[in-house]
């Protein structure tokens, strides 16, 4: 005996109710036609995921609410059982799960566990459940929860698999970190062995602002096994047999559950469903995918996925970068084609006098090995001028970081002048070491409207600049790319390493010091020098103020700059 379940791991656009009606229609159709008795689609799939305050304007949620009642209406006739992510409102607003089935609301699940760490703030905007929810399937018992549920350890699916489940289906939005995946596949595998009830767990694809949903929809088996894996990072619907009577078979075999003794006295909500077509229909075979992916070439993904979706979703179609012939701005360009096309990615070469012809050449070489349209503009004359202009409100001062920052504001004045004037949006091109420490320039090199490598270590930068070249095939980011030491060429002969201790140590320092906030003197005593230490600190502490006017990006990392890390600007506390 099996359940046939279509998962719909799509990617939604926020606030978009009629775009996502219609490919909630388009998965209705592909359920039925293949006869499936259940259909799921992610967390809050017709409002798209995470609304934020828009959940504090009524019109929304009503809206919300039209377009669900528009489904209902399209699913007459239809046999499949829908399971659609959506805003219900009651008392409150809930984050809900409607099961909808010919024509017919048959009910609703309210999510319980309401998560309130990293990028989440659901407790901000909704209420918590307070009903389990099974649904009874020809005598067959189906939990259904949503994302945070099943990562609770005494959450729903313990109180469904004790009240007789024998398959949980899970909406989901889980946003993407590297690891995250392998985490997911784990934690779900092991849930599955523990409970000795398959998982059908249908996550989100696409991105949203900073945030990236991966997709990877993972199915699981009673006795733990991965039956089926979504693809990565892509759009896909697809269709699959769970059988149910595992459960008997493993818990025979592994009597771990007879000897729960819990008061249950959670209240359960149960939707009572028929159908005729159970037992009616022939397995179909199933062979499990293999998406083994290198950390270079999944953060590559999630990066491109997400500024696609930040371009396309609003509403711009080209981007704008400042190529300088160095690393960052070499792989945000290999980034943006890749996302976008050749044709909608143009390449601004702004040298000054500091500019070295290497680097001119560098960046020229790029552009045309990315077949992307660039342009020169020297900056040189319009530096002078500026000199020139601040000459008597300088007099008598040295010249110092002020001339360097304002080649990078110059560089960033005119980007936005060629933004404005053709409507393309303009990427900044810096990685979180940078950010991290503040060798960056306020409306310089960080203005823009888009920052894919913000949450991507400079050692990481060059990594996956290596992996994107073998992966063409071909030489795309120039040799001499890699192997020139790192310059902003601001100055003459300036180096990072003039200003930042070396990238391999800079960057182990700064994943201690802020993905897992350990103390300076917990970094030194790891091995690393007292001053470099204290140093580095002092960097990311007394920079927060320009990283609070930064520009987004994606996250690729467990914990980064923006809605993870949220420290206050004006701050006396020193570690240092």
């Amino acid at each position: 005996m099996f359940i046939r379940t279509t998962v719909a791991q799509l990617n939604s656009t926020l606030g978009d109710f009629e775009r996502n009606m219609k490919k909630v229609i388009s998965a209705i159709e592909i359920a039925e036609n293949n006869n499936s008795e259940f259909l799921i689609f992610p967390e809050l799939f017709l409002t798209g995921y995470p609304p934020e305050d828009l959940i504090l304007r009524t019109s929304f949620l009503k809206k919300n609410i039209e377009y669900l009642e528009k489904i209902i209406d399209f699913s007459s006739g239809k046999n499949v059982v829908i399971l659609l992510g959506f805003i219900d409102i009651e008392d409150d607003a809930y984050n809900s799960l409607a099961i909808i089935r010919d024509g017919k609301l048959l009910g609703k699940y309210h999510k319980m566990h309401l998560p309130n760490y990293s990028v989440f703030d659901e407790n901000r905007y909704f209420k918590s459940g307070n009903e389990i929810a099974i649904i009874d399937y020809n005598n067959i018992k189906i939990g259904i929860n949503i994302c945070e549920d099943i990562w609770s350890p005494l959450g729903p699916m313990f109180y469904q698999v004790i009240n007789g489940a024998q398959l949980i289906l899970n909406a989901s939005a889980s946003p993407y970190f590297y690891g995250k995946r392998e985490l997911r596949k784990n934690y779900l595998s092991q849930k599955s062995y523990d409970h000795h009830c398959p998982i059908v767990y249908c996550n989100m694809v696409g991105g949203q602002d900073e945030v990236v949903f991966d997709g990877g929809s993972v199915v699981t088996s009673a006795d733990g096994k991965i039956m089926f894996e979504g693809k990565p990072f892509e759009e896909e619907i697809f269709t699959i047999d769970i059988p149910i009577e595992d459960n008997l078979r493993t818990n025979l075999h592994d009597p771990r559950r007879r000897y729960i003794n819990i008061v249950n006295d959670k209240q359960i909500n149960y939707i009572f469903v028929k159908s005729e077509n159970i037992n009616k229909l022939k397995p179909i075979k199933h062979i499990n995918p293999n998406y083994s992916l290198t950390k270079e070439e999944e953060i590559f993904r999630a990066i491109t996925l997400g500024l696609k979706d930040y371009i396309q979703k609003n509403g711009f179609k080209k981007v704008l970068i400042g190529l300088s012939g160095g690393m960052d701005s070499s792989l945000v360009a290999a980034i943006a084609v890749e996302a976008l096309g050749n044709k909608n990615v143009l390449g601004i070469l702004m040298p000054s006098m500091y500019s070295s012809s290497h680097s001119i050449e560098d960046a020229k070489k790029l552009a045309e090995n990315l077949e992307i349209e660039y342009h020169v503009i020297k900056i040189s004359d319009i530096y002078y001028s500026f000199k020139d202009s601040l000459k008597d409100i300088f007099k008598g001062t040295n010249e110092d970081v002020t001339e360097e920052n304002l080649q990078a504001r110059i560089r960033g004045t005119l980007l936005m002048a060629v933004s404005n004037k053709f409507g393309y949006i303009v990427l900044a091109t810096g990685n979180k070491s940078e950010i991290a420490t503040g060798y960056s320039t306020l409306y310089g090199d960080m203005v823009g409207g888009f920052s894919p490598i913000k949450d991507v270590y400079k050692t990481d930068v060059y990594k996956i600049a290596r992996w994107y070249n073998k992966f063409k095939g071909r030489e795309i980011i120039p040799e001499n790319v890699f192997i020139k030491p790192p310059s902003a060429e601001l100055r003459p002969d300036q180096r990072d390493q003039d200003t930042l201790p070396p990238y391999e140590i800079l960057d182990e320092i700064l994943k201690m010091y802020i993905e897992k906030e350990l103390s300076v003197d917990e970094i030194i005593k790891k091995g690393f020098d007292k001053d470099t230490v204290k140093y580095v600190a002092k960097l990311v502490d007394r920079n927060e103020y320009k990283r609070r006017q930064g520009v987004i990006g994606v996250k690729v990392s467990e914990r980064s700059f923006g809605k993870d890390r949220r420290m206050p600007i004006t701050n006396k506390y020193r570690e240092w």
